[in-house]
């Protein structure tokens, strides 16, 4: 079946529903969302949404937190962007139904995280992006011009390498034609023809072992991207959130915001002795890469398996009333955190690297945007500031679709686009194939190329890689396209592609540390 839609936006989160919702009021719109709405690393985002809205906070301020925490590898340009059109987009999340908490005065009631000079991180309760979701699922579903197709998984986008042209990195005016998309309930593949896609699939946190993120986050629109040979970068700037809940066999780690050490809390080794203070003068309170580091030389000295972040010394309802959903997920593993250390330990959280993108979210593919984490907009440098990331993508979501708008309709719809062709191939005999390799897959991801990396590591991980990105091919061109081979195809190219531009990168800068290059290299960029 062929499907015909102004706007594609393949993704169900901040980057993709917002986009969505702006441009839906000149064109008909699709979302694309493998799973429910609802699952989505959005969902999942405990801490906040970054913006200077009080009178004490300035730009200035924000700016140089940003590029502070970046490493030097921040785009300017695009951090004054973010930071300054932060508060407009805000008001625009409230008029959508977005509720922020307030304090008895009516005015925001702001958390401060790691790395910022000020109380600026707006928030709901510790269930920011829960909030962010729901209100922005309930605007899409009431809009009469975005159709949503949930339980729909897009296997690749459409180029002219569909009509029979050999595509390279050297292809001169790549552009996209929409996607080819399985219909997870009926194993049907269906072509989306689009005047303009938008790539906002989220970020790669399932490639780990360990990871904070969904289990959807498989780095698919990434994969896509780098397969229909879009520009892919900073691949290597993955950031480990230093405080997820230590729990062995939980997959996805339960995330303890960074805005409980905002609040008060305390790291401290299972002895109970406080050591951030040997790492950074800003102590439990310093940026993320900081934090992550510190905590992975205190396990492997002392050889503990986790570390422990202690709120018991702040007032017990004050906790419960400001971290409910933490309070309740603790209490259900025997861990009441106003009266014990949070054991916990850092996963694979978020990637500050992608697809390649412009001031106006524009990859490198014509007619093809792409925003929220699977994209590079040069925000986040070499490390991401916290809370940064929901606000990056409303802000561009603005941009793309400020961009889009007036060309849209003089794209026209590629009509000789061929049907995706299945001939030659049978269901897979064993899932145990897949199953096994997406296992090692992220195995090998976070014995080598984790929050320590070295030469030798990287280039075992990359001889491993290879041999299951073989294997999986071959059973991807003889297997009934099904979820599971292209999610296994995807977290293998984007391991890839994370391990080749960690081998790329000469130096230890921001959330890439190796110990063959231990300092910065003066004349790094992104």
């Amino acid at each position: 079946m062929v499907h015909r839609y102004d706007f594609l936006v393949i993704g169900s989160g901040i980057a993709g529903m917002s986009f969505a919702l702006k441009v839906a009021k000149e064109g008909k719109v699709a979302i694309v969302a493998k799973n429910p709405l609802e699952d989505a690393n959005t969902y999942y985002a405990q801490g906040g949404i970054a913006s200077v809205t009080n009178p004490w906070d300035n730009f200035e301020k924000h700016i140089a937190d940003t590029l502070d925490a970046g490493g030097g590898l921040c785009d300017r340009k695009v951090v004054e962007k973010v930071v300054r059109e932060a508060p407009a987009q805000i008001r625009e999340l409230i008029s959508w139904g977005v509720d922020f908490d307030r304090d008895e005065t009516g005015n925001f009631d702001l958390h401060r995280e790691g790395g910022h000079s000020e109380n600026r991180i707006l928030h709901h309760k510790d269930s920011t992006g829960a909030e962010i979701q729901m209100s922005l699922i309930d605007a899409i579903r009431r809009h009469p011009q975005i159709d949503v197709y949930d339980h729909h998984f897009a296997i690749e986008i459409l180029t002219q390498h569909h009509l029979g042209q050999v595509v390279t990195h050297h292809t001169p005016g790549i552009e996209c034609y929409g996607a080819y998309i399985l219909d997870q309930q009926t194993n049907e593949i269906d072509t989306f023809l689009s005047r303009v896609t938008m790539m906002a699939t989220g970020g790669i946190g399932s490639v780990y072992q360990t990871t904070t993120n969904p289990l959807v986050a498989t780095g698919d629109g990434i994969a896509m991207v780098a397969r229909a040979r879009g520009e892919i970068k900073g691949m290597e700037f993955v950031q480990f959130h230093p405080t997820a809940l230590y729990h062995p066999g939980v997959r996805p780690s339960f995330l303890i915001t960074e805005a409980m050490r905002g609040y008060g809390g305390v790291l401290k080794t299972v002895d109970g002795k406080e050591f951030m203070q040997k790492y950074d003068r800003r102590g439990s309170l310093a940026p993320r890469d900081i934090v992550a580091r510190a905590i992975d030389s205190e396990m492997k000295e002392r050889g503990d398996e986790h570390v422990c972040l202690d709120v018991t010394h702040m007032d017990a309802e004050e906790t419960k009333r400001h971290f409910p959903a933490i309070y309740e997920k603790c209490l259900s593993y025997g861990i009441d955190i106003t009266r014990d250390m949070i054991p916990v330990a850092p996963a694979a959280h978020y990637l500050c690297g992608g697809i390649k993108v412009d001031l106006n979210g524009c990859s490198s593919i014509g007619r093809l945007y792409a925003n929220g984490e699977c994209a590079c907009t040069g925000l986040h440098g070499a490390n991401r500031l916290a809370s940064n990331s929901l606000i990056e993508a409303v802000v561009f979501a603005d941009a793309a679709a400020r961009h889009a708008l007036p060309l849209f309709r003089h794209y026209p719809f590629r009509e000789d686009i061929p049907a995706w062709n299945a001939e030659g191939t049978s269901s897979p005999e064993e899932m145990v194939l897949i199953t096994q390799s997406y296992r090692e897959v992220g195995q090998l991801m976070s014995s080598y190329v984790g929050i320590v990396r070295s030469d030798l590591r990287l280039h075992r991980a990359m001889d491993r890689l290879n041999i299951l990105f073989r294997e999986t091919e071959d059973l991807f061109h003889r297997s009934v396209v099904s979820r599971e081979i292209c999610e296994l195809r995807n977290i293998i190219k984007v391991g890839y592609l994370v391990i080749k531009q960690a081998m790329a990168r000469k130096e230890s800068r921001g959330l890439h540390y190796t110990i063959d290059y231990p300092d910065p290299d003066p004349n790094s960029v992104l």
